[in-house]
């Protein structure tokens, strides 16, 4: 990495500070579609990064919590210009994405009571379901294996951790960070167990690092705070994976938002640009105004910066252990479960007549089959079918 920092890059900090800024008003599609818009951009037009670059960076943000396409961004911004520069690409990549959700926010604290207002979030909400559905889908057969007999059979134990997730979450209607932990453990000690378990005697120090615009509560903050650094500290992978864990907090312990309110959030992150976790911005808006989005947005993405910064100069030696694989791999299981659990929570409420299905199912079907249709067309013609089904 000090190699890398001392050969004169072929830009400026501007210039990738701009992109980013650019990346994160006009990038839309998920966390899929952000990273390949860098590879295109920055590897294969500008020629700025290099191929074995990017792989690295990707490699890290797969490993650590956190958003994927924000930690990527982050890797990107430090690998020629370290701290400042990982913190420019950071914020470049976050804030426009968080304007928008906060003056939604505002919007739909004056509007949301008015019919025309639930009219549209009719259609979208039935659209969010079929869209995080096929999200859980594509994530499951990623991470995990192919639903295929010979794929699924060397992956047993995953596939194990990932039904847990499911039926904890279905029955509790929360998320577990102690379950996911567990089976990154168990995971890591069975595939692939660390040497310092080999030989006790030799037993490392930390092993585990591990519209009421300014209405808030000083309680509240305090509580948003804690929660959403939680979920930015043990969410691995894409962005939808952090939803059953802000469903289970929001939601169902601190009662936050109802289950509509929590729906509208999501889709409010699908129809803005750059990272999906920013739906924190818009739901720490509603809990306690201006002050609880910034709160909530500011800690969820700390976890996936810090480590980003501290792990990225010596990320070689990390990439190649093979405990820590295992121990991503076993709570990646175990959250893509929890995340699927959440869909079929968050759909019982949501699809709740026939129109409804109806939304969903053709949600499905046109991400199947109109390949280049994006997230935020499917929720615009959702919200204007839904409207339509209201007002006649």
């Amino acid at each position: 990495m000090e190699d890398q920092l001392s050969i004169k890059p072929a830009y400026s900090l501007l210039n990738i500070t701009k992109y980013f800024l650019k990346l994160g008003t006009w990038g839309f599609g998920g966390p899929v579609a952000l990273v390949g818009y860098m590879q295109r951009d920055l590897v294969e037009q500008k020629g700025w990064l290099t191929e074995r670059e990017y792989k690295e960076g990707l490699a890290l943000a797969q490993l650590a919590p956190g958003p994927l396409a924000a930690q990527l961004g982050i890797y990107i911004g430090f690998v020629h210009y370290g701290l400042l520069g990982a913190t420019l690409t950071g914020l470049a990549f976050v804030i426009p994405s968080f304007i928008m959700v906060v003056l939604l926010g505002m919007a739909y604290q004056l509007y949301g009571g008015l019919a025309w207002m639930q009219a549209v979030f009719y259609g979208v909400g039935a659209a969010v379901i079929g869209i995080i559905g096929m999200s859980a889908y594509k994530l499951t057969i990623k991470t995990i294996s192919k639903f295929e007999w010979a794929a699924i059979k060397p992956k047993w134990l995953l596939w194990l951790f990932y039904i847990i997730g499911i039926s904890i979450t279905v029955i509790t209607e929360k998320e577990e960070i102690l379950l996911f932990l567990a089976c990154g453990i168990l995971y890591m000690l069975i595939k692939a167990p660390p040497q310092w378990i080999k030989k006790p005697a030799i037993l490392p120090a930390g092993i585990l690092i591990s519209t009421g615009f300014w209405k808030y509560d000083g309680k509240t903050l305090q509580e948003i705070g804690w929660f959403f650094l939680k979920a930015g500290a043990f969410v691995f992978g894409s962005g939808l994976a952090i939803v059953p864990f802000l469903h289970g907090g929001v939601v169902k312990e601190f009662g936050w938002l109802n289950e509509h309110q929590f729906i509208d959030a999501v889709a409010v992150a699908m129809i803005t640009p750059g990272p999906v976790v920013i739906t924190v911005g818009f739901i720490g808006y509603l809990v306690a105004g201006f002050p609880g989005a910034c709160v909530a947005a500011f800690v969820t993405f700390l976890p996936c910066y810090l480590f980003t910064v501290t792990l990225a100069p010596s990320f070689k030696k990390i990439a190649k252990n093979v405990s820590i694989k295992a121990f991503v791999e076993g709570i990646t299981a175990s959250v893509i479960g929890a995340l699927v659990g959440s869909v079929i929570i968050i759909g019982l409420r949501s699809i709740i007549d026939i129109p409804t299905a109806l939304i969903g199912i053709a949600t499905v079907l046109a991400l199947i089959y109109v390949k280049k249709l994006q997230e935020p067309y499917i929720i615009g013609i959702a919200a204007i079918i839904g409207a339509l089904i209201k007002v006649l």
